[in-house]
């Protein structure tokens, strides 16, 4: 069962984990991200879509100038500031209400956008591959999103003691660089060095997971492991991310990151209604 966590600013967001599950909206500025790709990667198309998602009632909007899927090329930093920079000032300008978050692993990646205005760091190798980047957020006070990101883990090893034994490791990173606990959230990692079989495992004990005592993001959102279920391009994925991040809500998660905001809203609405009728 998972532990009661204590309110907590997120930016604008004065948050209850327990009682407010959050929705994240993608904006990838980037040409080769794997579902929208060249569709954000303009200051007026990521303002004009940031205005979407919020509109749709995103609570935090992800800012990503770095794509992580499979294959894609590893950007310098000048060439990921001169992404993320000009769309965060722009959206932090418009004042949509929402949190910004900054995808980002790279420590000066993410002091950049907290000056422009992001809120969250969100970091896909949790801490883990630049240190530093737990001191860029403790400069600023702003909470992070550890991932899980292992390039292998041994067979014989429980894939959930693994995961363990990682964020004991980004925790310690946090803590020693100025942050505290209420700072943590932890993402799984589905879809990150993980098998087809370890996505769904790790949905299916998430209430392990929860029960470390963070608020756990889900990144489901038109994954790989849907297609490969469901034999459906990224497009055509909505209806199976839908089902993993309800399963996902019951078990434990608190923040959604997804695509399509507004399908999300209703369903994880209807959710947590019901987890909470008497």
């Amino acid at each position: 069962m998972s532990k009661s966590l204590a309110p907590r600013p997120l930016g604008p967001i004065e948050w209850q984990p327990d009682s407010m599950p959050l929705i994240m909206g993608i904006i990838n500025v980037t040409p080769d991200s794997f579902s929208d790709g060249g569709l954000f990667d303009e200051e007026d198309k990521a303002l004009s879509h940031a205005r979407q998602l919020a509109r749709e009632g995103a609570h935090i909007l992800d800012i990503g100038g770095e794509s992580t899927r499979p294959g894609a090329q590893v950007v310098g930093l000048d060439e990921e500031l001169s992404r993320i920079k000009p769309a965060i000032e722009a959206i932090a300008t418009a004042k949509l209400g929402t949190a910004v978050s900054i995808d980002t692993y790279k420590a000066k990646v993410a002091d950049a956008a907290l000056k422009s205005g992001a809120h969250i760091v969100n970091d896909v190798w949790g801490l883990q591959r630049e240190p530093d980047i737990a001191k860029a957020a403790a400069d600023h006070q702003a909470p992070v999103i550890v991932n899980h990101w292992e390039k292998s883990i041994p067979a014989d090893v429980d894939l959930l003691e693994a995961m363990k034994r990682f964020f004991d490791r980004s925790i310690e990173i946090a803590l020693k660089a100025g942050l505290n606990d209420s700072h943590i959230i932890l993402d799984p990692g589905i879809g990150f060095g993980k098998s087809f079989e370890d996505n769904l495992v790790i949905l299916n004990r998430l209430e392990e997971i929860a029960a470390w005592g963070y608020p756990l993001l889900m990144g489901t959102s038109r994954k790989s492991f849907i297609g490969k279920l469901l034999d459906k391009e990224p497009q055509d994925r909505l209806f199976g991310t839908i089902a993993s991040n309800v399963i996902a809500q019951m078990k434990g998660a608190h923040i959604f990151r997804v695509h399509d905001v507004e399908a999300h809203l209703d369903a994880l609405k209807i959710t947590r209604a019901i987890q909470q009728a008497k």
